[in-house]
């Protein structure tokens, strides 16, 4: 039975199951995310990270567990309100409106804005490559310009907790590292960031705190410094590393 939500948590998840039909796509799952915190939910495809991310966001709708943000329970709440209080997510794929410039996706994100630092000067700051493309159709963007104008967008509605789905799926490596730079500034900027991440590494890299699933289930979890990059490996790709009688 999983325990009540942490109190000081902004985001407490505990006992989440999710159903795909017959299969069960998230078996039992906590977790929790405080202020401040990076953390990452590593996974091969199919171990259950974009279920889980889509199901914080309200896309999906649990089958038994409880969601709370800020101490409030969202279990039940849609998508919209979740945005209003503070949680916005960054789908797989980007998924910008392609008939839409630069800056008219970034401004498609302000419709239920919350107060705070982030408008289109602060996003510009951030990205300081935009201003010069802010008129350009986003469908002539690369890939990894894509993912920051998509993220920018979701900043836009100023985040407590922000969720990107697989953040580096597809990317060249130097603009994984330019787009993880980002993130450090997003979250001295007061904004906690719930990622998943198919790239080990690069999640032990970054990341506070590391969820590893298999087959919808938390197989290991940790700081990164707490666990050895062998173990992390084997609850990954589900190796039973106990040793054998012989």
């Amino acid at each position: 039975m999983s325990a009540e939500p942490t109190q000081d948590a902004l985001l407490s998840v505990r006992g989440l199951a999710v159903r795909h039909g017959q299969l069960q796509a998230l078996h039992d799952f906590d977790l929790d995310v405080r202020e401040g915190e990076k953390v990452a939910v590593i996974g091969a495809n199919g171990a259950g990270k974009s279920t889980l991310l889509r199901t914080l966001a309200g896309v999906l709708k649990p089958v038994a567990g409880t969601i709370s943000l800020a101490g409030t329970d969202v279990t039940g709440t849609p998508t919209h309100s979740r945005v209003e209080q503070g949680m916005v997510m960054v789908p797989e794929g980007r998924r910008l409106f392609p008939s839409l410039t630069l800056e008219e996706n970034l401004l498609s994100g302000a419709y239920r804005r919350r107060p705070g630092r982030w408008d289109l000067a602060a996003v510009y700051e951030l990205f300081d490559w935009m201003p010069d493309r802010r008129d350009q159709a986003s469908t002539q963007l690369s890939g990894g310009q894509q993912q920051a104008v998509a993220i920018g967008r979701a900043l836009m509605a100023n985040p407590r907790l922000l969720l990107i789905d697989e953040l580096s799926l597809g990317l060249a490596p130097v603009v994984v590292q330019r787009i993880y730079q980002a993130l450090d500034e997003i979250v001295r900027s007061g904004c906690a960031v719930l990622l998943v991440e198919q790239d080990v590494s690069q999640a032990m890299a970054v990341a506070d705190h590391v969820h590893c699933l298999l087959e919808g289930r938390t197989v290991l979890s940790g700081r990164p410094s707490e666990l050895a990059l062998p173990d992390v490996e084997a609850a990954y790709f589900g190796i039973d590393t106990t040793p054998k009688a012989g």
